[in-house]
Formats: C-alpha cells, sequence, structure tokens
C-alpha cells in the first residue's frame, strides 16, 4: 500500500509548491514586466489562471511521474487501486490549493523568498489547524465548537477522506473554494498594484 507514502503529501508539499510559486508574480514587479502585461490584450483573469494552470498542470506532471510507485506496488502485492487514486487525485488537489496561496502571497511582495516564507507559513496553519496535538491544546481554551470550525479549515482534514478512497463533495469543493478564493485575493492584489 501506499499510505506511507500519502500521509507525508501535504508536509512534503508544504515546501516544493510554494518554491514553484514563488516566481510567478513577484519576479514579474522586481523586473517591471508587470507593466508590460497589463498592457496585453488579455484581461488580468486570463493571466492569474494561465499562470496558474500552467503550474498546476506542471505540479501534476510530476505527480503523474510518481505513477511507476503506483505499478511496483501492483507488482510486488494486492493494493487497492481505487484508494491509490484517490490518493493521487486528493494530492493534485491539495497541491492546486498550495499554488493558489503562492500565487497570492507572490503578488503581495516583490521579493521572491519573502513570498517563499509567507506561503509556508499559511500551508503551515492551514496543516497545523487540524493536527490532533493543536486541536487538542485549542480544546483547554475554546469550546469544542470553535475547535471544530477552526479544524474545518485544516486541509489534513479534507486530505484524509481522498487517502481512503473517499471522493467526497465536501472534500473536492474545500480545495476547489480555496483555490477560488485565493486567486480571487490575487486578482484583487493585483488590481491594487495597477491602480498603484
Amino acid at each position: 500500500s501506499l499510505v506511507s507514502f500519502f500521509i507525508w503529501q501535504p508536509w512534503l508539499f508544504l515546501f516544493l509548491v510554494p518554491a514553484v510559486a514563488m516566481r510567478l508574480w513577484s519576479e514579474e514587479r522586481r523586473q517591471g514586466t508587470i507593466e508590460l502585461l497589463f498592457t496585453m490584450p488579455v484581461t488580468s483573469w486570463q493571466t492569474i489562471l494561465g499562470k496558474f494552470m500552467a503550474s498546476w498542470l506542471f505540479l501534476g506532471l510530476a505527480l503523474l511521474l510518481m505513477f511507476p510507485i503506483w505499478i511496483t506496488v501492483n507488482y510486488l502485492g494486492d493494493p487497492d487501486n481505487g484508494v491509490i487514486f484517490g490518493s493521487f487525485f486528493g494530492s493534485f488537489l491539495l497541491a492546486g490549493a498550495y499554488l493558489a496561496i503562492g500565487c497570492m502571497t507572490s503578488a503581495m511582495t516583490r521579493n521572491q523568498v519573502v513570498s517563499f516564507i509567507v506561503s509556508v507559513v499559511i500551508c503551515l496553519f492551514l496543516i497545523l489547524a487540524g493536527f490532533p496535538p493543536v486541536t487538542n491544546m485549542f480544546s483547554q481554551w475554546f469550546g469544542p465548537a470553535m475547535v471544530q470550525a477552526v479544524a474545518s479549515f485544516s486541509v489534513i482534514t479534507h486530505f484524509e477522506p481522498f487517502q481512503k478512497g473517499l471522493l467526497d463533495s465536501r472534500d473536492i469543493l474545500f480545495f476547489l473554494s480555496l483555490i477560488g478564493f485565493t486567486l480571487f485575493t490575487t486578482g484583487v492584489i493585483l488590481r491594487g498594484h495597477r491602480a498603484g
């Protein structure tokens, strides 16, 4: 089984995905090419979605290159392929969510290192929000409703069903909503730079 491989995906992506995303907008701002980009005959949404989709497809290709691991496990044993497919699909959505956060932080600053650090901190918060030691600590200070509300923002909480082979629409909607919200925020930030 590939359970131990996918358990570490949120932690592995915590550093890899922000490294991919840190140059998306900060480098454009640092070199001054963002003004040229805004004069092109494309809307800012087309530019944001184009950069995001290209990076997401790159991460999808990286996940696809892990396909030999799936073949090896099938050769050596008899794993549940539905669980493995669900885990790969969840990993792809998780990478998209981290990437959208990286897009947002990259649009905030000219410095790609600052973008990387802020992105890692936000993604780390989204991991730790549902991490059992953290939720147990919060349960000492806050009521169970508050702890449950904070834990519902955790990527771990929404990634675990994929690791069990469950493609729950609520978890898919969580990742797609997180992607949509952060890309919308990226658009707002870039419009602010464009106006300023």
